[in-house]
């Protein structure tokens, strides 16, 4: 699991920014998260979010009940949790939260969310039909926040066996997203599907052809779609041809796209260490 790519969760911060702001206050809202997302100094980003961490929480003290606040904070929770929480320990606290909000967000707009802490899949899986377009944004935001929660609990057994009902949440908002949806859940799908060996149900040949939809949908600007599908399908397949060409096409791309600079930044320096390694693992 901990192959999940944390680098593409920063592209949930597009629209969370303006979704809180605009319930919470006014102005600053789209250029702060575009801000963000066309920085290209992550460790400015790593030093700056945490005040406005502190900032969502005063927000959700004095709305506990909104449902855009919450998962505005859950999506920044879930993002810093994954990517900029060394510490195992406070990673596991932030992804916690964000999770936690991430549900009360759900519970506000569809009650019958609010048993999915305890539910079986079974039960989940019938909860998701009554969620339709309406919901379908508090229902990304569950899933992005419970891979991050996933990712940071990697070694708890007990957390993995959720990642069937994961995959069900985003086939579902697949479904009632249409023209909105977020171009990141392909990738998502992508890795879900590649988790596990085909031997152990792992289904690679869908997975590429999500990898390369979330590519597509970008017009080849995400970058670390590109970096997940080497690192998911292509190493899993052994697959070196494929696995260096995007590779080395992420590390000669132009990062400065707009609302891809800050992911575009990190994915090429992750393909570079892959790219370095790759004669010991193929």
């Amino acid at each position: 699991m901990k192959r999940v790519l944390s680098i593409l969760m920063i592209a949930s911060l597009s629209g969370a920014c303006s979704t809180l702001i605009s319930s919470a206050a006014t102005g600053m809202s789209d250029n702060l998260s575009m801000a963000i997302l066309n920085q290209d100094d992550p460790q400015l980003v790593r030093d700056g979010a945490p005040s406005f961490l502190l900032m969502l929480d005063s927000f959700v003290e004095g709305s506990p009940d909104d449902a855009d606040i919450l998962a505005a904070s859950a999506t920044m929770y879930a993002t810093y949790g994954a990517v900029f929480a060394e510490d195992e320990l406070r990673a596991s606290r932030l992804t916690t939260r964000a999770r936690r909000y991430a549900q009360k967000a759900m519970c506000e707009s569809y009650d019958s969310s609010c048993v999915w802490p305890d539910a079986t899949y079974d039960e989940f899986v019938a909860t998701l039909d009554g969620i339709g377009p309406k919901q379908a944004e508090f229902l990304y935001t569950y899933g992005f926040a419970s891979l991050a929660f996933l990712r940071a609990h990697s070694s708890d057994w007990d957390s993995l066996a959720e990642l069937p009902q994961i995959e069900a949440l985003f086939n579902h908002y697949l479904n009632i997203s249409g023209d909105e949806v977020n171009g990141s859940v392909y990738t998502f799908m992508g890795i879900l599907l590649t988790l596990r060996p085909p031997a152990l149900g792992g289904e690679p040949e869908r997975a590429r052809g999500y990898f390369e939809k979330a590519i597509a949908v970008s017009d080849g600007n995400d970058l670390g779609a590109k970096v997940e599908f080497a690192r998911s399908y292509a190493k899993l397949l052994y697959e070196r041809e494929l696995h260096d060409r995007l590779l080395t096409e992420v590390v000669n791309a132009d990062p400065y796209q707009d609302g891809f600079v800050l992911t575009n930044v990190m994915a090429q320096e992750e393909a570079a260490a892959l790219l370095a390694d790759a004669d010991d693992y193929f």
